[in-house]
């Protein structure tokens, strides 16, 4: 690294996807148990274009932690450039990929260069490039901590109690809304790992994209309502959220769960009288869940789809890509060596 600066994308105001530039900025410096990312590729997620449109309070804190100018993003895959003297586990030269400080807009990913916590990161698995890879942690983890294992104490702040995984093997039905997202692509590969039956729902264009990805059945919400054709479901993972997601309630058998991604409208009375659970939990940064998962990607057990792939100085295309919906997978930033 011959110089102080590097290129990197920053908010100076909120608003469109206009408002993203490209601009130089120094790179970040080391603080005690951090490594020096260079960044070859970045995962744009939901928060980067919620910060963008000004959404500078995380859920579940009281106050703005953002100040302008900022750098979004959260998702990288790169190759260390620095190391502080106290971390261990990594070396100049490694592949790493990592959620870099999650919960928070701290992670600053949109850049040639990052800085983040050592325990952030994961060893990049060698069987995926750096494109593939930082399409995996914040949607990867959100899969994991959903189904897997939550890995961590803290409460979601849309609920008081922890949130516990659904057991899921060969006798477990799981329905997944939104399936052909970045978590519900996640999710699907998952539940399919542990053995479970996989019902998805998604519009139809992905419908053979999830088939190869192991649906065991398809739903097209754009021409039937899952809600009328399904019952007797063990879980419902719900990654698109808002007031409809309650009418999946009742293709739950007694017993069963629905997760919420993102927020829905529920009501208590009624998810009582079905005798069913409503639970979420707010995904956070995982080195060590991320090199669990960084395993079934090197397998090939779990793949990650990318919907498509733009230039960081172009990410304002990515975040207009964003806005049409429909994605297939995930949109992925490339950063080019040495610009």
């Amino acid at each position: 690294m011959s110089t102080g600066t590097m290129r990197a994308v920053r908010l100076h105001e909120h608003g469109g996807p206009e408002v993203l530039r490209y601009e130089q900025v120094p790179v970040p410096g080391l603080r005690p148990g951090e490594v020096l990312v260079r960044v070859h590729a970045v995962g744009v997620n939901p928060p980067d274009w919620y910060l963008r449109g000004g959404l500078t309070t995380m859920p579940g804190e009281t106050e703005s932690t953002v100040s302008l100018p900022v750098i979004p993003g959260t998702d990288v895959s790169g190759v260390v450039e620095a190391v502080a003297a106290d971390v261990a586990g990594f070396s100049v030269g490694d592949e790493v990929f990592g959620l870099l400080r999650f919960p928070s807009f701290d992670g600053r990913a949109y850049a040639e260069y990052v800085a983040t916590p050592a325990s952030d990161l994961a060893h990049k698995p060698a069987g995926i490039d750096h494109v593939h890879a930082a399409g995996a942690p914040m949607a990867g983890l959100t899969a994991w901590q959903f189904l897997i294992e939550v890995g961590h104490d803290h409460p979601s702040p849309f609920q008081e109690v922890v949130h516990h995984p659904t057991t899921l093997d060969a006798d477990t039905t799981v329905l997944i809304n939104g399936a052909a997202g970045g978590v519900g692509h996640f999710a699907l590969q998952l539940a399919k790992w542990k053995g479970a039956r996989v019902v998805a729902v998604a519009s139809g264009a992905h419908e053979s994209f999830l088939s190869r990805l192991g649906a065991d059945r398809f739903i097209d919400y754009t021409s039937s309502r899952a809600e009328e054709l399904v019952r007797d479901v063990d879980l419902v993972l719900d990654t698109v959220g808002g007031p409809e997601s309650r009418r999946f309630l009742r293709t739950l058998k007694r017993g069963g769960a629905q997760f919420a991604v993102l927020p829905g409208e529920f009501d208590q009375e009624e998810t009582a009288k079905l005798g069913v659970t409503v639970s979420s939990a707010q995904v956070r940064s995982s080195g060590t869940q991320l090199a669990e998962l960084g395993r079934l990607l090197d397998a090939g057990t779990v793949r990650v789809a990318i919907d498509s792939t733009f230039d960081l100085a172009d990410a304002r295309a990515a975040h207009e890509r964003a806005a049409q919906g429909h994605i297939q997978g995930k949109i992925v930033l490339t950063v080019a060596p040495g610009s």
